[in-house]
């Protein structure tokens, strides 16, 4: 194995498209609402919130994903609780 190989070793890239399986449960910022439903951004897959407010925007929280089209990059997400604010 080389220096570069040892140094490299377990580094992987971010996709600017994550996908989420059924049952994840991830915390994230809800960036904004659309048709009355709050949204969270992650990169370029957007999760529409469901049981959620439109006063969660600029809040961090925590999701369970019930659905995702890995073709799309768009699922939905039960809200379960707040457990942040913005740092804006």
């Amino acid at each position: 194995m080389s220096l570069l190989e040892k140094y490299t070793k377990g580094w992987s890239f971010r996709s600017n498209t994550p996908s989420f399986d059924e049952g994840d449960e991830i915390s994230v910022f809800v960036t904004g609402v659309e048709d009355g439903e709050p949204v969270a951004r992650i990169g370029d897959s957007k999760l529409r919130v469901t049981g959620g407010s439109r006063n969660l925007v600029d809040k961090r929280v925590l999701l369970r994903v019930t659905a995702f089209d890995d073709g799309e990059h768009v699922g939905e997400a039960e809200y379960l609780e707040t457990v942040g604010e913005s740092a804006f």
